[in-house]
């Protein structure tokens, strides 16, 4: 399967995920960030973490699946946006115990929209 998200150490043991693709609840084209796979990846060590996210979005209640298994992560979590946590993806970036953003990054949060509910429902 292929993933837009990957595990790095630093050379202080602290674990680092680069969070990068879409948000959502099964894998279609196998490139998506599913709270499965990510669960299973998020408890393989324990440590702080730090969650670079470049993300368009997503389904949201995958996102909400994500945010409250880092929130209820026993290490501490930072998040930092680089270019885009969107939509869906901006839920995610929430749950950082810090949350960084660079200077040219874009944090968009935004109502759902009733013509658009279709999409979250999948």
């Amino acid at each position: 399967m292929k993933k837009f998200w990957n595990w790095l150490r630093n050379s202080e043991g602290e674990r680092t995920l680069r969070l990068e693709g879409p948000i959502d609840e099964d894998s279609v084209w196998g490139d998506e960030i599913t709270p499965k796979a990510f669960r299973a990846e998020l408890e393989e060590d324990a440590g702080d973490i730090t969650v670079w996210i470049c993300s368009p979005g997503g389904n949201v209640f995958a996102a909400a699946e994500i945010y409250t298994m880092l929130r209820e992560y026993p290490g501490t979590v930072t998040v930092k946006i680089d270019s885009i946590a969107a939509s869906a993806a901006s839920v995610v970036a929430m749950a950082g115990d810090r949350v960084l953003m660079s200077p040219t990054g874009m944090l968009m949060i935004h109502d759902v929209r009733p013509d658009r509910a279709f999409l979250i429902a999948g």
